[in-house]
Formats: structure tokens, sequence, C-alpha cells
């Protein structure tokens, strides 16, 4: 019988959530995505110390310490990504600095620096994902960057006003956060949930038939899970992207995987788009919503910043 993961790969999509090229290489992922917290991790991993030490070489001179390691954060996370993109077949999502998700014509130039980079390496836009946090400012970025052929990957998605400004955006694929959701009302209540009461597992199939009603092309792919129960629990989702460690328990179990996730049919008329007031509003009504994506985006910046660190003392 085929583990629990091959029989997960039938219905959705599987992204490898990490930027560990050994588990890539073992679980064959897709896609692959990385972010400033998993390359803060990669940084320590054996295999990436002759690239570092490289990366780091060939870093221009010009500007102090910090600024050198501001910058080397790029070229190191476009380095590992064209790694990554030697592995996976699809593509690979790499982030711009959370600290400017409040910045769009700041988001759309660090873009197109990221962008060049990966071209110098060989690597096209077809194969890269620009990560964004799923702000207004955010979210408009996006909509520039995919009209201008640069897809897209919204983050930090905890609200359906989110959701649905990137759907009025065009944007290519949105990954709403499983366990984040779920963590905040096992906070909030005390309670423990089943997969099928999971908030975060509802939260994701609700983004998942909203795009199908719609009739958009925006792909969802569900993200920070907690657990292998959560991950089944989405089965049929177009994308999951899965840590490591639940990609090994989901390979080690065997067993069929039923879809839990319903698509309906379009529907003949989509909601109006929302405009800024009307998304500030929406997504100011959901407490969990407000609290995670502030903490998402901190938490990222403090990534960033001991990543910068971390380089400039090796500088």
């Amino acid at each position: 019988m085929a583990s629990r993961l091959d029989a997960l790969k039938q219905h959705s999509l599987v992204v490898a959530d990490t930027g560990d090229l050994n588990a890539i290489r073992r679980y064959r992922p897709q896609d692959a995505t990385t972010n400033p917290s998993l390359i803060l991790k990669a940084f320590e991993l054996p295999d990436y110390q002759p690239l570092i030490e490289r990366e780091l070489a060939a870093l221009p001179a010009q500007g102090d310490k910090q600024e050198r390691a501001a910058r080397a954060v790029d070229h190191l996370a476009v380095a590992m990504g064209s790694e990554i993109a030697g592995v996976v077949p699809g593509r690979v999502s790499t982030e711009v600095a959370a600290r400017l998700s409040f910045d769009t014509q700041a988001s759309i130039r660090k873009a197109h620096e990221l962008i060049e980079l990966y071209a110098q390496r060989g690597i096209g836009r077809d194969r890269v994902l620009i990560k964004l946090a799923s702000t207004w400012e955010g979210i408009r970025a996006a909509e520039v960057l995919e009209k201008e052929g640069i897809n897209c990957n919204l983050t930090l998605l905890f609200s359906d006003a989110q959701a649905q400004a990137c759907f009025d955006a065009g944007v290519f694929l949105v990954s709403p956060f499983v366990g984040r959701v779920t963590d905040w009302y096992k906070q909030a209540t005390g309670q423990d949930f089943a997969p099928e009461h999971d908030p975060g597992v509802q939260f994701v199939r609700g983004v998942c038939q909203r795009v199908s009603q719609g009739g958009y092309d925006t792909v969802v792919m569900g993200a920070s899970f907690r657990t292998a129960d959560q991950v089944l629990a989405l089965a049929g989702c177009p994308r999951l992207t899965i840590s490591p460690a639940l990609l090994e328990e989901l390979a080690a179990e065997h067993g069929e995987v039923t879809p839990a996730v319903s698509l309906p049919d379009p529907q003949s008329s989509r909601p109006a788009p929302l405009d800024e007031p009307g998304f500030r509003w929406e997504h100011n009504q959901d407490a969990m919503a407000n609290d995670k994506l502030a903490e998402g985006i901190r938490r990222f910046d403090e990534d960033q910043s001991r990543l910068e660190q971390r380089i400039a003392d090796r500088l």
C-alpha cells in the first residue's frame, strides 16, 4: 500500500516548506517555499557552508558591514533558491523583506532586484514566486508585478478580506495559514480541536470554496501546519506546503487519503472588488487576523535581523 504522502499527492500538489536540500531530494515535492526563518535554519546546515562562504566572498564591498549584510541576505536567498530550483521541477518562493510590508513601491523594487539576481544565475521568472505579506500595500505590489509577468505568493494570509483582495488583484498564489490560526483560537478558548472542527482547517477550506465559486485563477496553498491530521484534513486543496518533519511522518504512514476539500462550481457573479477602506474595515473586524498578521510580520523581520547579524559577524 502506498504511503500517505504518495496518496496525498494524488489530490494536492505537495510543496516543501524548507530550504534543506536533502529533505527536498528525499520527498520530491513539486515546489519549495523559503522565508527568512527557513534561511536562518539553513544557515546552520553543513551542506550550505561552501555556498555561504562563496556568496559572502563575492559580495561587493560598498557600504558598512550592516549594509553589506542586508544585501547578502538577498544574494543568499537567491543562491539557495537557485540550488533548490535545480532539484524541484516547479517553482521556488523567495520572500521580500517583511520590513517592506507597508511600502508598495519598495516591495516592487525589491521584487525586481530578486528577479534580476535569479536571471544572473540562469533562473527565469517562470521558476520563481515572489513572496509578499498580504497587507494592502503588499497586495497592490503583487497586482503590479503580476501585470509585468512576475508571479507572486501572498503569505501571512489570515482573513477573508485578505483572500478576496488577492483574488481581485489577480495574484497567482495565496498561502492561507492553518496552524497559526488554530494557535490563536486554542489560546483564546483553551480548547483543542479535532481536525474537522479545527479553525485553521475550516478557514483554508473557506478560501478554497471562495476562489472556486468566484472562478478566480488564484491558486490556494495551505501553509503553516502543526500536525499531519491538519494536512490530511485539507487533502484536495490545490497545493499544500509542508515541513520536513510532517513530510517524514506522512511518508512513514501507509493508507488511503480521501479528498476533504470541496470545490464548488463557479457562480454567475462575483462580489464587488474590495477598495482600501472596505479591505481595512473587514480585516479589522477579525481580531485573530489582525493579531496574527502583525505578529507574523514582526517574527519574519526578527529572523531577517538575526540573519543579517549572523552574516555581519562572518563578514
